[in-house]
């Protein structure tokens, strides 16, 4: 089996990069593996690869429409016709006709939810599968709690598939997420690969203003002045589109981006800002999730993220070309009370939980109930997984362990930022790395952050001729 060759042949790579060929060769064996790899290391090789090692079909759990899309378009795009998408985007026409003949396709990707159903459990338990893939496999612990209980179901679903080994991907974990993903994913006895976290190419700046006015003075004279392409991260909907209807009127190419947008429009406004016809994104952190974008400039947070290993999966999407690049973080003294508000917003308090079941109790619809209570369709989704599976009272207790969670990862979060030393060396810390050497441009803290490299460049506004909405609607979409 020369891996080397398949390399050079099917991806046309000379060589592996830093941590693939390990992870590879454990796969192709059949153990179970979890990688952990830095954004923009190719982690998609590891189980592209070893597809071409193994008999019959791999298949990738995937969280998000939009990032299985882009996986499959580029696969697509490099030669490999056997591979489909489940998801909602399928119409129903298209939808009967790849299950008909889903034996035929070697690479299926397909969501948590679209998983869990009978029926496709039922048609996959048809195929020989080799290998289940889980990707961006922190959505279990740091997403799975409190945003997509589904993602927990999957190891549970696994004995039902005549299991083969199992890949489980991610770019950033710490002990704790380790740990939560071998539990949930029920990983027997797994290969662990992790690679350094460090990308020496982008530099750290943590900026204190006074309010919220000056934040927005601070973005509009930043985008309107420096290089693009760029991520502006922002703690909500409302805000995200406030923001871009803001640049938009200084002349620069912008879009907002968030879960309240409908499906055909987030793909429409990623497919614009990966061709370079939109320079700025305004997102909540619905947005960048597998991303196939090398040369975002600068990733701009005007809000202190809810954890640090969330912060570093969206700094991470800039720069994946290796050139310089930057990551900004903007916060107020008001930050922290604003996002203790937001990070146990969604987690329901006892009162809640307690009216929810007696509803519940009375026979009315779980949706109905749910309103009544005054919880969100994030917290049923949540109460409902935990109600599965153990008495009211434990999950209450369990609730208040979710809050309890989150506040020691925000604490952990604003030590960072209002920490005096290098943040680079306080972000590897945290994940159990010490910092070697600091780059050229380091951090604010260290005095080397952004320097004029920033300004060399004048800000990137599309000048491609640009196509009707229909016309790249269709493009799009087909």
């Amino acid at each position: 089996m020369d891996i080397d060759k398949i390399l050079h042949e099917k991806f046309g790579f000379e060589q592996f990069r830093p941590g693939q060929e390990a992870v590879i060769r454990d796969v192709i064996t059949g153990k179970d593996t979890l990688a952990i790899l830095p954004t923009g290391v190719g982690k998609s090789l590891c189980y592209q690869l070893p597809a071409y090692v193994l008999p019959g079909t791999v298949l990738i759990v995937s969280p998000l429409v939009a990032l299985m899309e882009d996986q499959v378009a580029i696969m697509k795009k490099n030669g490999e016709k056997r591979v489909v998408a489940l998801n909602s985007f399928l119409s129903f026409s298209n939808k009967k006709r790849i299950l008909a003949e889903l034996g035929r396709y070697k690479f299926i990707f397909i969501s948590p939810e679209m998983l869990l159903r009978k029926n496709m459990v039922m048609l996959l338990r048809t195929l020989e599968l080799s290998l289940i893939v889980v990707d961006e496999a922190h959505c279990i612990s740091q997403w799975g709690f409190d945003f997509r209980p589904d993602y927990l179901r999957i190891g549970e679903l696994f004995g039902q598939l005549n299991r083969p080994s199992v890949l489980a991907l991610t770019a950033t974990a710490d002990d704790k997420v380790v740990a939560d993903i071998i539990q949930y994913l029920q990983l027997q006895s797994p290969a662990i690969h992790r690679q350094s976290l460090d990308r020496p190419n982008i530099s750290y700046s943590i900026i204190k203003v006074d309010n919220e006015t000056l934040k927005t003075e601070w973005i509009k004279e930043r985008v309107t002045e420096t290089v693009g392409p760029g991520i502006i991260y922002v703690a909500s909907r409302k805000r995200a589109d406030e923001l871009a209807v803001t640049l938009r009127e200084l002349g620069v190419s912008v879009a907002s981006y968030h879960a309240g947008k409908e499906q055909e429009d987030r793909a429409f406004i990623q497919e614009q800002f990966i061709t370079g016809e939109m320079s700025w994104i305004c997102a909540t952190n619905a947005f960048g999730m597998g991303i196939h974008k090398d040369d975002i400039r600068q990733v701009i947070h005007e809000h202190v993220p809810q954890a640090i290993a969330g912060y570093i999966q969206e700094v991470g999407r800039a720069g994946r070309d290796g050139e310089q690049s930057a990551a900004t973080l903007l916060f107020t003294p008001d930050d922290e009370g604003r996002m203790r508000f937001i990070v146990q917003d969604d987690i329901p308090q006892e009162w809640e939980i307690r009216h929810y079941e007696s509803c519940i109790a009375e026979n009315i619809p779980a949706e109905e109930a749910a309103e009544r209570a005054q919880i969100s369709e994030t917290g049923k989704r949540v109460i409902d997984y935990y109600r599965e599976r153990m008495p009211i009272e434990e999950v209450i207790q369990r609730m208040a362990e979710l809050i309890q969670d989150k506040e020691v990862q925000l604490q952990k979060i604003l030590r960072l930022v209002r920490s005096e030393r290098c943040i680079r060396e306080e972000i590897l810390l945290f994940f159990g790395e010490y910092c070697d050497s600091s780059p050229e441009f380091c951090c604010s803290v260290c005095g080397t952050a952004d320097g004029l490299w920033l300004e060399r460049q004048k800000p990137i506004v599309s000048d491609k001729p640009k196509l009707d909405w229909e016309k790249r609607l269709t493009k799009l979409l087909g």
